[in-house]
């Protein structure tokens, strides 16, 4: 037998769709509370000292829940192929803004402190603000655009032609999802910061974080009545191979009615997954009101788990739905690498994920406690 062929390619091709979830949760629970911060930062803080608070709440781990971007973006590109062809070639723009608004972010990191005039920090403090919001709104944004279908179509080569516009993203469904994105990370953010900071900062902070909690509940249903009413979801008409080879064209697609809510309606226990995510935003406003630290933050990072795999569970076994040619839909089935790529893959995952865990979970380790404004004075050590 050789050896990648104990798992047989159905079995892998489960494993990395999980596994890429996995990495985008974790990317949404760790870099999401940064990004939340950042939002966050005009309206908890209104001193230098207070910002500077909130910043270093974040600054010395922000680089590091990166890693989850990154690894989320590899996972795509080896994994998923036509999935990494087709969103970061239709989605150019949006993607384009979304590292440039990583990017100002980290620059606004390094700079902001490296001068004492008021006006250079104020300026960096709303580009940090900017590299906060705009990632977060985004990333909702394309979600909401997914669960409606891209329009782009495959040739009879498989070649890939995208037929949509930068504005087009901006739908109306698409905005409630990226108003959900923000509101469930600035959430994440408050709980961030009533976690690690002290003082006024902590105290403005839960108090918009409970207005946060409450708009992501009410966003949240909002986005799925409308899911219900207005999207059209995808289902497969034809015989399905999950063993097949990785071709979207030999599959037929059909368009209409509630198809995005058939998993659920044919295995309601999966009606869990929804219910986390409106239970752990309970949970975060009653944590938030009654200053409860480490069980608010686990639940908030509850909620972003219950969203992120609402979405995945609803749309199984697609990936990458098309608007304007349905057959052409990205699935589970028909858009991975080959059974020898994914095997290798899950070998080295196996091996270095953990490695990655531990080293984060040392870091967060090393660098725990709270950040005040005393030892901000004093200058004690690095900070932001």
């Amino acid at each position: 037998m050789i050896l990648h062929q104990l798992i047989d390619y159905e079995t892998l091709r489960l494993i990395w769709w999980v596994l890429l979830g996995v990495l985008l949760i974790g990317f949404a629970v760790t870099d999401g509370f940064d990004l939340g911060v950042g939002a966050l930062l005009p309206f908890v803080a209104r001193t230098d000292i207070e910002r500077r608070v909130a910043i270093n709440t974040v600054g010395p781990v922000w680089e590091g829940n990166q890693v989850w971007l990154i690894l989320g973006g590899g996972a795509i590109f080896a994994a998923w192929p036509p999935l990494y062809a087709v969103s970061f070639s239709g989605f150019y723009l949006a993607m384009f803004a979304v590292l440039a608004a990583l990017i100002v972010r980290a620059v606004g990191f390094k700079y902001r402190s490296t001068r004492e005039d008021a006006r250079w920090r104020a300026t960096w403090d709303w580009v940090l603000f900017a590299g906060g919001f705009v990632p977060a709104l985004i990333f909702g944004v394309a979600v909401g655009n997914v669960l409606q279908g891209v329009p782009f179509r495959l040739d009879a080569d498989l070649r890939i032609f995208y037929e949509g516009s930068f504005f087009g993203l901006l739908n109306p469904f698409a905005l409630v999802c990226g108003l959900l994105s923000v509101a469930m990370l600035v959430m994440h953010g408050a709980a961030w910061l009533s976690f690690k900071a002290e003082g006024v900062v902590a105290e403005r902070a839960r108090a918009f974080g409970g207005v946060a909690a409450l708009a992501t509940i009410l966003l949240f249903a909002l986005g799925g009545l409308a899911l219900w009413l207005f999207v059209s979801g995808y289902s497969i008409t034809s015989p399905v191979a999950p063993d097949g080879p990785s071709n979207p064209l030999l599959k037929d697609v059909a368009r209409g009615g509630v198809a995005w809510f058939a998993n659920y309606a044919a295995h309601p226990w999966l009606l869990a997954v929804p219910a986390l995510g409106f239970v752990g935003a309970a949970a975060a406003f009653l944590g938030l009101r009654a200053r409860v630290e480490g069980p608010t933050l686990a639940a908030s990072a509850l909620t972003i788990l219950g969203v992120i795999a609402t979405v995945g569970v609803a749309m199984f076994p697609f990936i990458l739905p098309s608007s304007v040619d349905p057959r052409s839909s990205l699935t589970v089935w028909d858009s991975s690498s080959s059974h020898l790529t994914l095997f290798i893959m899950l070998v080295v995952t196996v091996i270095f994920l953990p490695l990655v865990l531990a080293y984060t979970a040392w870091v967060y380790h090393v660098l725990w406690g709270k950040v005040d404004e005393a030892a901000l004075r004093d200058e004690a050590g690095h900070f932001y």
